[in-house]
């Protein structure tokens, strides 16, 4: 089996590679000459000379006035730019950019170029690229520069680092690794029967109650939003949402409703240190944006939470008496709520080796690894705050890569789905999710969206706040509202097959949890993959950046 899916692979790739060369040809004219715009300044260098560049380190005398004006640090900035092979092959390179975040690469790549598009860039750019991803060297801004179909190219150069530095290679690793993960015959249909639409609401008429609930042993106030419908049963798990930082808990009110349809009880609840109304606070100087203590409560306001349903399970006369399986409990969490539900299902929580991990680097630590570094001030421990009713947990684009060191998630003790998105930039897929993917030993699930950004999944009444926000390298760039439609169709289906995993309708819906399922739910835009573990022969992907990290 390994030998025919190796020579498969080798197979697409020269196939891929014969008929795009058979489809664009190599341009009969390509870059001969680069003309460099910064500002006021305008200088033309041949492609020899930037090859020579690449190999000296250092520019021609005609660049002087110019490069004199840079500091060190930039000098080797463009230099390593120059330098860098990004990890991408002919066939990942040409899928990429049919996908949604392949648009928004040629878009941002289309700013970068003089003069103004006559209409026929897009296409250019598209040919580069691919034959840039076809050379024996690599895929590189000089390959890429090399391949653009036109004997004179001008660069805005300030654009262009600015792009090159948001498609960074930890990004481009991320869309090797989506592509390597997905079956190799793209154009075969899967042949499964679906019992149902899973993406279609259940026969329950959902209804909706706030409950205001007090810990008076940590003074926290927790307002939950219970989801639940005429046909709710104890037969069925609890499922607790837990949120991102800075959110409130509607955020996944889209998901929770299409669950509690099919007679779940969902209880999404909202972290007083951690939600919209903290960070509120934080800006206006009333508060910390985040205290170490959060860590440990956001767990604890699960557990808390889950023992006042057991109450209400109980109480005569109330709407969800007999209605609650509370020692059978799923949790849902998105973002940090993703590292929170890993939490409570055992991953421990390793200060000291956070401290480590925050000393280097910090510089270049995503929002979502910035955010774990607050981690270190708790006292030195290892925290463990496993709840045993939680039986198992969904984490979307959750945080791992620093608050539970190198060894916390070995200690996730349940099943336990995680999604990724290909494009996110506040919890990037590979430092984020695959790498933690590969720690856990409990029956485990990943999924991969590509083309999908940090908040693809949530309630389009939660991303309005997006609109007009600008695209860098750390964030903007977002694919939302009616755009990620299908993301949230798909999130819908699989966290209802996950969750039914824990009652008598298991087998019923594992066609949901599969690789089939996926592509058949797959679009050009955002296609879907899924794994039970990660093949072989892509796990050098993941080793090489657990070494550069």
């Amino acid at each position: 089996m390994k030998y025919s899916r190796k020579g498969l692979k080798i197979f697409v790739n020269i196939f891929c590679t014969f008929m795009i060369a058979q489809l664009i040809k190599k341009p009969l004219q390509t870059t001969e000459t680069v003309v460099v715009r910064y500002g006021s300044f305008a200088e033309s260098i041949s492609l020899a000379q930037l090859e020579n560049v690449v190999k000296t380190g250092k520019f021609p005398d005609s660049f002087k006035t110019y490069t004199n004006r840079l500091s060190e640090e930039q000098h080797n900035l463009i230099v390593k730019a120059l330098r860098t092979k990004i990890p991408i092959n002919v066939a990942t390179m040409s899928n990429l950019l049919n996908t949604q975040i392949g648009t928004t690469i040629l878009k941002d790549l289309a700013s970068v170029i003089y003069p103004e598009d006559d209409g026929g860039r897009a296409k250019a750019l598209r040919a580069s690229l691919v034959l840039a991803a076809s050379e024996p060297t690599g895929f590189s801004l000089l390959s890429f520069i090399a391949a653009y179909p036109s004997k004179n190219l001008e660069i805005n150069l300030s654009q262009a680092f600015r792009v090159f530095k948001s498609l960074n290679t930890a990004f481009w690793q991320t869309q090797q690794f989506m592509s390597a993960i997905a079956p190799q015959l793209t154009s075969r249909k899967p042949e499964i029967s679906l019992p149902m639409d899973a993406t279609e609401p259940g026969s329950g008429k959902v209804e909706e109650l706030t409950l205001h609930l007090n810990d008076e042993n940590r003074n926290r106030n927790l307002p939950v939003d219970i989801y639940w419908s005429d046909i709710a049963s104890d037969q069925k798990p609890v499922i607790v949402f837990t949120h991102g930082f800075g959110s409130i808990r509607t955020e996944l009110r889209y998901l929770a409703k299409h669950l509690a349809s099919y007679g779940f009880v969902v209880a999404a609840l909202e972290h007083p240190g951690s939600n919209e109304a903290n960070n509120n606070a934080a800006i206006q100087g009333k508060t910390r944006l985040l205290k170490p203590q959060e860590f440990l409560h956001r767990p604890q306001d699960i557990s808390f939470v889950i023992d006042q349903l057991q109450k209400l399970n109980q109480t005569a006369n109330h709407p969800l008496q007999s209605k609650l399986a509370t020692d059978k409990v799923m949790v849902v969490g998105y973002s940090f709520g993703g590292g929170t539900a890993l939490s409570i299902a055992g991953a421990q929580l390793q200060p000291e080796k956070v401290k480590q991990r925050c000393k280097r680097n910090l510089a270049i630590l995503s929002f979502g690894q910035g955010i774990q570094c607050i981690a270190q001030e708790l006292p030195k421990n290892t925290y463990q705050l496993r709840d045993n009713r939680v039986k198992s947990i969904v984490a979307l684009n959750p945080t791992s890569s620093v608050m539970f060191g190198e060894t916390g998630l070995a200690s996730v003790e349940i099943p336990t789905l995680i999604l990724a998105g290909s494009a996110d930039k506040t919890t990037p897929a590979l430092t984020e999710q695959i790498i933690a993917f590969r720690k856990i030993h409990a029956p485990k699930w990943l999924v991969g969206v590509v083309g999908g950004t940090h908040l693809s999944v949530k309630d389009p009444i939660a991303t309005v706040d997006q609109t007009g926000k600008p695209n860098t390298p750390l964030s903007g760039g977002e694919v939302i509202g009616e755009q990620a439609t299908n993301i949230r169709e798909f999130v819908k289906a699989i966290v209802l097959a996950f969750a039914a995993q824990l009652t008598p309708e298991a087998d019923k819906y594992k066609v949901f949890l599969t690789q089939d399922y996926a592509q058949l739910a797959s679009t050009n835009e955002f296609p879907f993959h899924l794994v039970t573990e990660i093949p072989d022969h892509v796990a050098t992907v993941i080793e090489e950046l657990t070494v550069d990290s």
